[in-house]
């Protein structure tokens, strides 16, 4: 195991660094000592009296102190001193949980630094019997690994194996997952692969990390196929195996997988997906790999017996793109693809909207057959980080769109034949914006990140005020107030995403399964989702999707209403003799 690995009375120090002469450990108080050098570029080094909380960090040929690469804990930050951690002297409580099945996930991102006024791990803990009372299943974390200062997104960390200091580090994280499981909710963590970040990123001058055959958005690719490549694939897939067994993860979102480029035999994710499974299982535990991906590529979630890559879902954007033009009517940016009537309908039922299509946005075909892929390998959401953050002024859909359409929006999302993934807040209709923030210590690169945010949005079309990302007030703008919660229509709309749950928990032609058998259709704005069962079941929704009435009734008398988001209880007026704009009405066939 690389990095600093304790036991009992003494430390083993070791890091791949085949671009270095020599490297030594330097421990604060005490004397530098050599490491041996061994034939695969990986430097060792055994010292007595090395206690857990022991600050050291690797001089380079000499010259450079550095960070460990495999770094467990950065208290100092991204440039600090690395620190010895021992991850069994954390006393589990959770040996009877095993997790979820993927068709009983439902997901809720949320972002550590904003989610409440401390901004750490821990103080999570107190929301999660609220999450679980509505039917939440698993919380994904977005991106813990440490970052340069205390505000970002997460994208930009460095240290892999470090949990964010300034979140509450490595035991904070564990308490918070140890809570979790407590109350029964799994944990997904947000990882990213495809790039580190630019600050305090100090890898190539260990080994050939990056290669410049290859070009990300962020820069040079990661070497997953070129000279030095093993030490960089051991890396991450290493890296995956800490976080389930150091701190019991249950699953990944592995970010932006088509900037991972990999022509080996077998490609990274397929091996990461395996090996964090085999750590898991080692456990009795199961543990989920998602990829978030714009390519609609079914191989990603193919077996690998099929010519795929084995994974378990991919974070699929068609839904949310054809729902948010059809309810915004933007067409900037890649919306201005979803202007047709059969991009929702088709979305909904079948996963993909775009199966081989043109795209005008990406100036290519788009998409590969989705219509027989099972439902659970489809993660689908009416908000998320990116769709809102991504947005100038980091607006939710709430603060675009009236509340009948929000509710509109929530239950397409619960009724399609998907995982669903909500994102902080937005079950309670929170105003806060969420924007795009970081805290880089360099000023050069702060000031290239405020540069590179105007021209992302430039060539995007977006227009209005965009906040500095690096001011202080852009990330205080952005944290949640769940005081909201408790105020009637809040609290209304929490309480039809809590039915719409307890809906989705309970009847069988609900929830992420028999999606061979779902249909949907889009007529004069009138948009019917059938759900239905082998064994006859079956659950008919009926939306106006459109902002005036629509004259409507049932064909027949054979259905009995389960949900009508106009009810008062909703918040609604309770009164529609018609579809008022954007209701909707939820019925079950009766037998």
């Amino acid at each position: 195991m690389l990095g600093a690995s304790v036991r009992e009375d003494t430390a083993t120090f070791a890091v791949w660094a085949p671009r270095c002469r020599s490297v030594d450990v330097a421990i604060e108080g005490r004397r530098r000592e050599p490491m041996a050098q061994g034939a695969d570029g990986v430097f060792t080094l055994t010292l007595g009296d090395v206690p857990p909380g022991t600050r050291y960090k690797y001089r380079l040929d000499g010259e450079r102190f550095r960070p460990d690469p495999v770094s467990r804990w950065q208290p100092e930050g991204v440039h600090g001193a690395s620190t010895v951690v021992d991850p069994q002297r954390f006393l589990w409580t959770d040996a009877d949980f095993r997790g979820h099945a993927p068709g009983d996930l439902v997901l809720y991102e949320l972002h550590v630094g904003s989610f409440t006024p401390s901004g750490t791990f821990e103080a999570i803990i107190q929301h999660l019997p609220a999450l679980a009372d509505l039917g939440v299943t698993a919380i994904e974390l977005m991106p813990v690994a440490e970052f340069p200062g205390s505000r970002n997104w997460g994208y930009d960390g460095v240290h892999l194996y470090a949990p964010q200091s300034t979140y509450g580090g490595p035991r904070g994280l564990r308490r918070l997952v140890d809570a979790c499981h407590a109350a029964g909710l799994s944990v997904v963590l947000d990882v990213v692969y495809n790039h580190l970040g630019p600050e305090g990123n100090y890898l190539a001058e260990y080994g050939p990390y990056f290669t410049d055959r290859d070009e990300t958005p962020w820069g040079p690719a990661v070497n997953f196929d070129g000279e030095g490549s093993p030490g960089v694939r051991r890396h991450v897939v290493e890296n995956g195996r800490v976080w389930v067994s150091e701190f019991h993860v249950d699953g990944f979102r592995l970010d932006a997988v088509h900037a991972i480029h990999d022509t080996s035999p077998v490609h990274i994710l397929t091996e990461f997906a395996q090996a964090v499974r085999e750590e898991a299982a080692r456990a009795g535990r199961r543990v989920h790999v998602f990829a978030e991906s714009h390519d609609n590529d079914r191989r990603l979630v193919l077996g690998t017996a099929e010519g795929g890559l084995g994974l378990d879902a991919i974070w699929s954007d068609d839904f949310h793109h054809a729902l948010h033009h059809r309810l915004t009517g933007e067409t900037a940016s890649y919306y201005g693809d979803f202007t047709g009537d059969h991009h929702l309908p088709r979305a909904i039922a079948e996963g993909f909207a775009f199966q081989g299509e043109p795209s005008r946005y990406w100036g290519r075909q788009r998409g590969t057959a989705s219509r027989d892929l099972p439902a659970d390998r489809f993660v689908i959401f009416v908000q998320n980080h990116d769709q809102v953050g991504n947005r100038p002024q980091g607006e939710r859909l709430g603060s675009l769109v009236p509340f009948g359409a929000v509710k509109l929006a929530v239950g397409l999302l619960f009724v399609a034949p998907a995982v669903p993934l909500l994102f902080m807040g937005e079950e309670y209709g929170d105003t806060a914006p969420f924007l795009f923030f970081t805290s880089f210590l360099d000023r050069e690169l702060a000031e290239r990140a405020r540069r590179g945010r105007l021209q992302e949005f430039g060539r995007f079309g977006w227009r209005g005020t965009i906040p500095d990302p690096g001011a202080p007030a852009t990330f205080v703008a952005s944290r949640l107030n769940h005081a909201l919660a408790s105020a009637p229509r809040h609290r209304a709309l929490r309480e039809y995403y809590r039915q719409w749950l307890a809906l989705r928990r309970a009847h069988p032609a609900l929830g992420a399964r028999h999606k061979d058998l779902a249909r949907a259709t889009l007529d004069d704005a009138v948009l019917t989702v059938t759900r239905a069962t082998p064994t006859g079941e079956e659950i008919r929704l009926i939306a106006n999707v459109g902002a005036e009435p629509r004259a409507w009734s049932l064909p027949d008398t054979a259905w009995r209403l389960l949900l009508d988001s106009d009810a008062t209880v909703f918040g609604g007026t309770g009164a529609a003799t018609s579809l008022a704009a954007y209701q909707l009405l939820l019925y079950e066939r009766l037998q």
